[in-house]
């Protein structure tokens, strides 16, 4: 790959030329987790050596912050059965997508003037009944498969990523050789960017400016389709603003591409214990709740190493 700044209209090309359309047949709605086969699960299992478990969810978002506008809702309730017993329930309510919920982005989340994933009309299959194409329960069975961590900090020998220096895609192709892994058909790619320590050292909170902060270039599109990933996760996201004026930068390889997008991971513990054990890749799975014509879900991923 080479190492400079795509133009604009390669960047297009990249989002229009190299997209998915069709691969798996004009009427599919799982996208390139069609990838994940039982075989590939098989695989997943045979990365586990120590059986070491690590959750990549962030806490419930029930605080109310600057890049959490509308926080999570979460009611208690506790009924006496007797003066000597009971019971305690509780009522969820969340409005996930954005930069505060680890979640998962369905194939209907985003579109441009192409279409969604597989050419579809956004006005036709987006209702206030849900999406009629593309929707979360698709992938009911859940996302199991080989996982590969890629360390960018540990990399740059810094700390986290900055404004002034996003990811490129050039970049993630030296750290898959200089980590000693391969990217494989069906894999699930994480991409740590130190968003932890970026906000623990005095830096803005994260998604207190929408219209600025750091993470994944627009050139990382190639490496991401060439790389032939079924999912992308990511603590830092999409670098903004993305410097073409495009409504959609790396999120388009939602609907190019057939990915799903594991938005807001908590990923320094698990680069934490990569670092530890000397290995970058793992079993992950990701299981979103069952909602039919749902854009995506609030998930727990688990990697075990």
């Amino acid at each position: 790959m080479e190492r400079r700044v795509p133009t604009k209209d390669e960047v297009l090309a990249y989002l229009k030329e190299d997209r998915n359309w069709g691969r798996w047949g004009d009427d599919d709605q799982l996208g390139a987790v069609n990838m994940i086969t039982q075989e590939k699960r098989v695989e997943a299992a045979g990365m586990v050596k120590t059986g070491r478990a690590i959750s990549l969810s962030r806490e419930f978002p029930s605080i109310p912050a600057p890049n959490n506008p509308t926080p999570a809702i979460h009611y208690m309730k506790k009924v006496y059965r007797s003066p000597t017993s009971g019971f305690s329930a509780d009522y969820y309510g969340i409005s996930y997508h954005g930069t505060a919920t680890t979640h998962l982005d369905a194939l209907c989340h985003v579109w441009d003037e192409n279409g969604m994933w597989n050419g579809r009309n956004p006005d036709e299959q987006i209702t206030m009944d849900g999406a009629q194409w593309g929707a979360v329960h698709h992938w009911k069975e859940g996302l199991i498969t080989r996982g590969v961590l890629l360390d960018v900090p540990k990399h740059r020998g810094g700390a986290y990523v900055t404004m002034d220096t996003p990811i490129h895609g050039w970049e993630l192709e030296d750290i898959v050789k200089e980590q000693g892994v391969e990217m494989r058909p069906g894999d699930a790619l994480l991409v740590y960017g130190g968003r932890e320590i970026w906000n623990a050292d005095g830096n803005p909170i994260w998604g207190s400016d929408p219209l600025a902060r750091p993470g994944l270039h627009m050139s990382c599109l190639r490496f991401i389709r060439e790389s032939d990933i079924c999912l992308l996760g990511w603590d830092m996201m999409d670098h903004t603003p993305n410097g073409y004026d495009l409504s959609w930068a790396v999120h388009g390889s939602i609907f190019a591409y057939g990915i799903g997008l594991l938005d807001n991971a908590l990923l320094q513990p698990l680069a934490e214990a990569c670092a530890e054990e000397g290995r970058s890749e793992f079993m992950i799975t990701i299981n979103p709740l069952r909602v039919v014509g749902g854009t995506g879900s609030p998930v727990n991923p688990v990697a075990i190493l």
